[in-house]
């Protein structure tokens, strides 16, 4: 696959004047409920999910989505790996796309318009992932870390109970997965687009050495899990701290190591007991191997970002890009 040949491709600096990449907040933020009579009522095939296989966060919903067995009640649109100047595309027959799929609801060529049907004045980002309510034709959620809460809880009684009875956000864990959330998202999850968006040396030296630093007690952490005998960030359970961390160290030897400068360490070979955790995930629970598309990943990184990377070269390896798990 390659992007096509000319097209002119958005120059994904956001960094300021300063040099520091600054993520800009998700606009629509309400949510489905379980209760009846809301605004935004939890019903089979109500809602739909747009993605990228790409995208960290949209990943997150995708995990969640196969774990609560949620496939046959949300359905899902995948766009391109592709991020052009005008943002978020799907596939075509001119510019097909492994593993993507057409705007399965309205035929859109471009995410943009989902967002102006909901809002014809909005002048935000074009951001997945993007959840929709078919029925009243609006954007309820474009946040992710909301989208994966609402998942694990409002469906609950629609699913069958070996789904309902998986909780990624306990009461008796909220607080640990609460303080785990505080410091991994600003330093790692976005740890790295701020290391890979800098745009200056000093503030990207400030992040990748802020972004090692996490990592390392991140290592000491699952180093202790480990020691006895569990696999999980949090308790012995599989959690949303879990979801939310693998969608970013999943990717980090493939892309962010090299694409993104995050190279004083390499999760295979510097980080063993992040590497086991890893890798327990990728290969045991299929909700994160069968959402997991390494060739979105890399192709979007490198053919997306012109400024990083601006002749759209592929780096081959790692190779491969996810080691079995037991090596």
């Amino acid at each position: 696959m390659s992007a096509k040949t000319g097209e002119k491709l958005e120059i994904l600096n956001f960094a300021g004047k300063d040099g520091e990449y600054k993520r800009k907040d998700s606009v629509f933020r309400d949510s489905i409920s379980k209760e009846k009579g809301a605004k935004f009522y939890a019903e089979p095939n109500r809602y739909h999910l747009y993605v990228s296989y790409a995208c960290p966060w949209a990943h997150r919903t995708l995990i969640t989505r196969v774990l609560k067995g949620l496939s046959g009640i949300i359905s899902v649109s995948v766009v391109h790996w592709l991020m052009d100047d005008k943002g978020w595309k799907f596939p075509t027959a001119e510019d097909p796309c492994e593993g993507a799929t057409p705007d399965h609801l309205y035929g859109f060529d471009r995410i943009r318009k989902l967002y102006y049907k909901a809002d014809p004045d909005y002048s935000g980002r074009f951001t997945v992932p993007v959840l929709w309510d078919k029925k009243l034709e609006t954007i309820v959620n474009n946040e992710s870390s909301e989208i994966i809460r609402m998942l694990n809880t409002e469906f609950n009684d629609l699913i069958d109970s070996k789904y309902s009875e998986i909780d990624i956000y306990p009461e008796t864990l909220k607080s640990e997965i609460d303080e785990l959330n505080e410091w991994i998202y600003p330093t790692i999850n976005n740890g790295v687009y701020k290391a890979g968006f800098a745009t200056k040396q000093e503030p990207y030296e400030k992040e990748v050495t802020q972004l090692f630093k996490s990592l390392d007690r991140l290592e000491k952490i699952l180093a202790d899990k480990h020691a006895k005998g569990e696999d999980f960030l949090v308790g012995n359970t599989l959690t949303e701290a879990d979801i939310r961390l693998y969608t970013t160290i999943v990717r980090f030897d493939p892309i962010y190591v090299q694409h993104f400068k995050c190279n004083l360490g390499m999760i295979r070979f510097d980080f063993p007991h992040t590497h086991k955790w890893v890798r327990n995930l990728y290969w045991n629970y299929d909700a994160f191997k069968s959402t997991t598309n390494f060739d979105h990943i890399k192709f979007h990184y490198s053919k997306s970002h012109i400024n990083i990377n601006p002749f759209h070269i592929t780096p081959l390896g790692p190779v491969p890009h996810i080691l079995p798990l037991d090596k």
